[in-house]
């Protein structure tokens, strides 16, 4: 018996390290990759589109394959799964469209420490939403992820060279500004999962299908007045992709089912190392592939993120055992 618990223990941990350095890898390459491989003429409601609905086949492939798909579905309902699902659905399908315009518009790192500031907007709805408390340490970290942010938004935003000679204008309200709003959705998006959860329970690959399918629905509905449908229409929906472009997207949904695997198995701590690993992983491929050092800004920024996430992770909010 006590073999067999220790196998299904090393067993757990194999997967848990597994879905960890995969999930370390997709966040550190997708930035790169999608800036390189997806052309700008892509329409970014496509784009969205195509990695849900990518989403909810693998996650579907994945419920199946435990043999839970009848017992999932049988007490589903529609308004149990907007209730749960639909608007978090809506807040990440226009995150997600924010995101994919940043790409186009801000280096990889720039991108990736910009796009971190979601856990300050995270723990800030969390406590607003579900009273979940910070020690005073996270606060700090939180402080620390902020300036790190300001500091990196006023150095790209007044940089002129730093991009291509790219308009600082364009950087500012098509890169930086998207990837920091997206970052509150973000934050208010996880807040509102984490209650539904509560009120809920519901596996993670279900939740991942219905928001999926909520958002994509969102999506088309906007296409009727909006400047990405009215290109579609003229264009074609796969208007400027190729083949290479499916890997981005492809890359993008399988991210979206590891950060749920590793969340599950091993909670936010080893989420937030994944994290900061990831960091790394992006100023060393855009270095290896891009011959592009990170700049003045980055590298002062860098650490700051590093340290704060660390610290956030280091020190939770723990409830005081009341004496009897």
């Amino acid at each position: 018996m006590a073999g067999s618990q220790s196998k299904d223990s090393i067993s757990a941990s194999s997967r848990v390290w597994l879905y960890s350095l995969l999930l370390t890898l997709q966040y550190g390459a997708q930035p790169l990759i999608s800036k390189r491989l997806v052309r700008r003429e892509v329409i970014v409601t496509s784009s969205v589109l195509t990695c849900e609905m990518a989403k909810v086949i693998c996650a579907l492939m994945l419920i199946i394959r435990e043999g839970r798909l009848k017992s999932l579905f049988k007490n589903w309902t529609l308004v149990g799964s907007l209730t749960a699902s639909g608007l978090p659905a809506a807040i990440y399908a226009l995150q997600n469209s924010l995101l994919q315009i940043a790409y186009k518009n801000l280096d990889s790192l720039t991108f990736s420490i910009l796009n971190q500031t979601k856990l300050f907007f995270t723990a800030l709805f969390t406590y607003l939403i579900l009273g979940q408390k910070q020690t005073i340490q996270q606060i700090g970290a939180l402080f620390l992820l902020v300036i790190a942010a300001v500091l990196l938004s006023v150095g790209e935003g007044s940089s002129k060279g730093s991009h291509d000679s790219k308009d600082p204008d364009q950087i500012l309200f098509y890169g930086i500004i998207p990837v920091l709003v997206a970052s509150v959705l973000s934050g208010l998006a996880s807040a509102l999962c984490q209650w539904a959860s509560q009120v809920k329970k519901q596996a993670s690959y279900l939740m991942t299908v219905e928001m999926s399918i909520v958002g994509s629905l969102c999506l088309l509905a906007s296409t009727y007045s909006s400047p990405d449908g009215e290109a579609i229409r003229k264009h074609g929906f796969f208007y400027g992709w190729t083949l290479l472009t499916m890997i981005p997207v492809l890359l993008n949904a399988l991210g979206g089912i590891l950060v749920g695997l590793v969340t599950s198995y091993a909670g936010g701590v080893r989420k937030g190392f994944v994290i900061v690993s990831a960091l790394l992983v992006t100023a060393t491929l855009q270095f290896m592939f891009d011959g592009k050092a990170p700049s003045v800004y980055c590298l002062l920024a860098l650490p700051l993120v590093m340290l704060s996430i660390s610290i956030y992770n280091k020190y939770p909010y723990r409830i005081k055992k009341k004496e009897s």
